[in-house]
């Protein structure tokens, strides 16, 4: 190596080492104007000027990344206003930012400390056990991680027996379909039983057609035969009504009764007659 190489290295390496003293000192003005800045937003917002302290913050910030206080300090501030994820956006930023355990164990405590606030018991109980591994001797993050673990738990069973509540309605439902597709069965077999049983009433109902009729056939020639007696019997009346010889007819026999019935009339009025005149009259006596 020529003397030109090596005053070339030499004049390189002050170089980058002035340029790396410029860089550190450009950071560390950074730092001590965004430190002065997250100064004036804690001011602000501890006189409840919320606006100016969040625009402070953000100044503070987009000044140093190296600045944990600041986007730590806001997070608390979104917090306390409720706004839990800008709360949690700034408390995972202060996180990564943090050089030491302890500011790590802030940021993931109170990261923590939104996921309980969202009901999300899961990322919690993640969150507050990053928050022990920086800082193990914290009894106030041990607490929530105990709460945490208890909520997840009742949360999962609550779960659990929604789950199986479900699954027994499922279960009731598809019994009601089967019972339901049995019953509908069932009237559908009635119903082809009482459709037989009606074509065999209409069988049944001609076959007593039948026998009616069989039976006003047998009736007629039941009727027939009783006419032809009765006929015969007509013919012996009207030779009976002849008169035979030696003997009165019928019609001179009435005659005869009624010629003695006549004179018994006749011989009946005169002794009325007798009666009525030998009657007594009652006179009244004249005064």
């Amino acid at each position: 190596m020529n003397k030109i190489s090596a005053i070339l290295l030499l004049v390189f390496a002050c170089l980058s080492s002035f340029a790396q003293e410029v860089d550190e000192k450009e950071k560390e003005k950074a730092l001590k104007s965004s430190t002065n800045l997250t100064w004036d937003a804690n001011k602000a917002l501890s006189e409840d000027n919320f606006v100016a302290a969040e625009v402070d913050y953000r100044k503070a910030i987009a000044k140093s990344g190296e600045n944990s206080a600041a986007p730590y300090n806001l997070g608390n501030a979104y917090y306390e206003n409720e706004t839990y994820n800008e709360a949690f956006g700034r408390f995972k930023e202060a996180g990564e930012a943090s050089t030491s355990k302890a500011d790590k164990h802030k940021a993931y405590h109170n990261m923590g400390n939104v996921f309980m606030k969202r009901k999300d018991y899961a990322k919690a109980v993640e969150a507050y056990k990053e928050a022990l591994r920086n800082d193990p001797t914290d009894e106030e993050t041990r607490y929530n991680l105990a709460l945490a673990k208890e909520l997840l738990k009742k949360d999962q069973d609550d779960n659990k027996q929604d789950q199986d509540d479900k699954d027994k309605d499922k279960d009731k439902d598809q019994d009601e379909d089967k019972d339901q597709d049995k019953k509908d069965e069932g009237e559908n077999e009635d119903k082809k039983d009482q459709g037989d049983e009606g074509d065999k009433g209409d069988e049944g109902d001609k076959d007593e057609e039948k026998k009616d009729d069989n039976k006003e056939g047998e009736g007629d020639n039941k009727s027939d035969q009783k006419k032809k007696p009765e006929q015969g019997e007509g013919d012996n009346e009207q030779e009976q009504q002849q008169p035979r010889p030696n003997q009165l007819s019928k019609q001179q026999v009435e005659n005869l009764l009624r010629a003695m019935q006549n004179a018994e009339k006749k011989v009946q009025d005169k002794i009325d007659a007798k009666k009525v005149k030998g009657a007594k009259i009652k006179n009244e006596k004249d005064w």
